[in-house]
């Protein structure tokens, strides 16, 4: 069946306006790139026919050379689909560069290290992705003492929510220099584990900070 004659809803491109390009399966997607199909074949016929030869990792390491004598691609597709795969590398090149990778407590420090300057304390709050990527950090999620009758899982998790985040990790300021965590401490950092586990959002650590010292209660079994 050509394209034309499918219901609007099904079509690759509006279905991609309608649903957003998550939604649309791999043949979908690469018959967008094609734009026509061949005579007797639609765009998703022949990208099926590509995909059943090609892996998506394969297609995109193929030359020019490959694609342009794969049937049903020809010059004018070959150099879109190559078009596609540079934008992709070069994406992919990007995010590397730009988003830091929080493994351990000093990582964590220095995103956070703004908070031993600070009078007041200060909670803070870093958004990771699957790869421990921090794909966000709000600086500050509470100003004040820490209460856990004041502060609510939702401060916390409505940027996660945003950002697709797969893991949070807590950090907060002691003024005072004593960086052994309060009861207080401890009653919030529970509630927000049990509202992560609610959401399947991890809780990797909770880091205290004072001018020379650093608490992690991962590090000291207490997460």
């Amino acid at each position: 069946m050509r394209l034309k004659n499918l219901p609007k809803i099904e079509r690759p491109r509006e279905k991609l306006i309608a649903k957003g390009p998550e939604n649309l399966k791999d043949e979908e997607l690469l018959a967008i790139l094609l734009g026509t199909g061949v005579e007797g074949k639609s765009a998703i016929e022949v990208a099926k026919q590509i995909l059943n030869k090609y892996s998506k990792k394969r297609l995109l390491q193929l030359s020019y050379d490959d694609l342009a004598k794969t049937k049903g691609i020809g010059s004018a597709k070959a150099c879109t689909i190559l078009a596609a795969q540079e934008l992709v590398k070069r994406a992919l090149k990007v995010r590397d560069k730009t988003l830091p990778i929080i493994r351990s407590t000093e990582d964590v420090l220095a995103q956070a290290v703004y908070l031993r300057d600070r009078t007041r304390e200060h909670l803070m709050t870093i958004y990771l992705n699957a790869r421990n990527e921090m794909v966000w950090k709000k600086q500050s999620t509470f100003v004040g003492t820490l209460n856990a009758n004041l502060i609510h899982p939702r401060e916390i998790f409505a940027k996660a929510l945003e950002h697709n985040a797969a893991s949070v990790i807590l950090a907060h300021n002691h003024p005072s220099g004593d960086a052994e965590p309060s009861q207080d401490d401890l009653k919030i950092t529970k509630r927000i584990i049990e509202a992560g586990k609610i959401m399947g959002i991890d809780v990797l650590d909770h880091v205290v900070i004072t001018k020379t010292k650093v608490f992690s209660f991962k590090d000291n079994k207490l997460i």
